[in-house]
């Protein structure tokens, strides 16, 4: 087996994991090619390249230990930068070089773009972490290893019930996010079951960088949480405004939180202290897998493994166990073996829904003294 190379050409990243022709050859009898995609550059390419890695760090795995049925997987890898239409165009490539199975996208919107073509190709797709409900509708052979976005917004009410014993919360949306309107929608309908009173919906835009008018508004309403389900790098900036102005509620969010401390200098972390949020796993979790999996990740990379690392990582694991299951890499086969899996993997057991998302309990990450630390497990109710 080659070693991993490294390099760019064009908007595309190629991997390959062992010998055998580039994207546009024809398939060879001796390995299994798996196609993969996500955001390797621009402002989404920390979650894409942390996915990434634990694709990478798992086929590895799999090809030191004797492959899939006896073959060595060959990943080809393109950078689709979070957009749609990249995104299509990169699939469409991996079509054309001739992928068994598809990992990706990791966003949502990519990955609603490409699950359409997927289902209608039949290619047994499983998106690590595209959150949004629609991806899985579009055929059963889409597949997702993170739960979703309303079952976060229910989880989300779970903790401020149950854990934090709060009465009222205010919510933060980013009002061009399916992701940030997909959890506030289900936190927001679930509150009305378990008694918590919404005192406030603020709303914003993708790329705000001031949120002080929208916080000033609850200062005085002082609510016991308050909810910003979007991705880090506004995590960071209303967590910091929102101390500045000398607001203390406590903040929940989903697990786009995950990533929050490396926007943030050492000096600043202590906005974020006791920020609670939902995520897949937990790194200091003493699960033998999970302790593998975070091992082998940092002597690789030389860096932590988020949450998307370890679905990505997850993700491969279950397209063996689903190959192995049925002998072959049959697409219609392993779609259907997929659908009836029950695997262990490092973000915990799964099985399917007839939605094809999976049935999983959610870690709640505390962060504590610059640190994610496990807090506890959940499951909405």
């Amino acid at each position: 087996m080659k070693k991993w190379s490294y390099g760019v050409v064009a908007a595309a990243l190629l991997f390959t994991a062992c010998g055998g022709e580039k994207a546009g050859g024809s398939q060879e009898e001796d390995t299994i090619k798996l196609g993969a995609a996500g955001p390797l550059t621009g402002a989404l390419a920390i979650y894409g390249v942390s996915a990434t890695n634990g694709t990478k760090l798992a086929i590895d795995e799999i090809n030191k230990n004797g492959g899939i049925l006896g073959k060595q997987i060959e990943l080809n890898l393109l950078d689709e930068k979070g957009d749609t239409t990249e995104a299509v165009t990169a699939y469409n490539k991996l079509m054309d070089w001739g992928m068994v199975a598809y990992i990706g996208n990791v966003t949502s919107k990519p990955s609603v773009a490409v699950s359409e073509l997927a289902a209608a190709d039949g290619i047994p797709m499983i998106t690590p972490s595209g959150t949004q409900f629609s991806i899985t509708e579009a055929g059963n052979n889409i597949f997702r290893v993170c739960f979703t976005d309303p079952y976060q917004g229910e989880v989300l009410v779970n903790l401020a019930s149950e854990k934090l014993q709060a009465k009222t919360a205010a919510i933060l949306i980013n009002n061009s996010s399916d992701y940030s309107d997909g959890v506030a929608q289900a936190f927001i309908k679930k509150s009305q079951e378990m008694g918590i009173k919404i005192i406030a919906t603020e709303g914003y835009s993708d790329g705000d960088k001031d949120f002080k008018a929208q916080l000033t508004k609850l200062l005085p309403l002082s609510p016991d949480v308050i909810v910003v389900p979007d991705y880090y790098e506004q995590d960071a900036l209303i967590a910091s405004q929102a101390r500045e102005i000398g607001l203390k509620s406590q903040f929940i969010g989903p697990d786009g939180w995950d990533g929050v401390i490396k926007t943030l200098d050492s000096s600043s972390h202590n906005v974020l202290e006791g920020a609670l949020f939902t995520n897949h796993y937990a790194i200091d979790d003493k699960n033998e897998k999970v302790q593998h999996f975070v091992t082998a990740y940092r002597n690789s990379y030389k860096d932590e493994p988020s949450a998307f690392s370890a679905l990505a990582y997850d993700a491969v694991y279950m397209l063996k166990s689903a190959m192995e299951a049925v002998g072959s890499t049959d697409k219609e086969a392993v779609a259907k073996a997929l659908r009836e899996i029950n695997f262990d993997g490092v973000t915990g057991h799964l099985t399917f829904d007839e939605h094809n998302n999976p049935i999983k309990a959610v870690t709640i990450i505390k962060i504590e003294n610059g640190e994610y630390k496990f807090d506890s497990i959940l499951e909405a109710k």
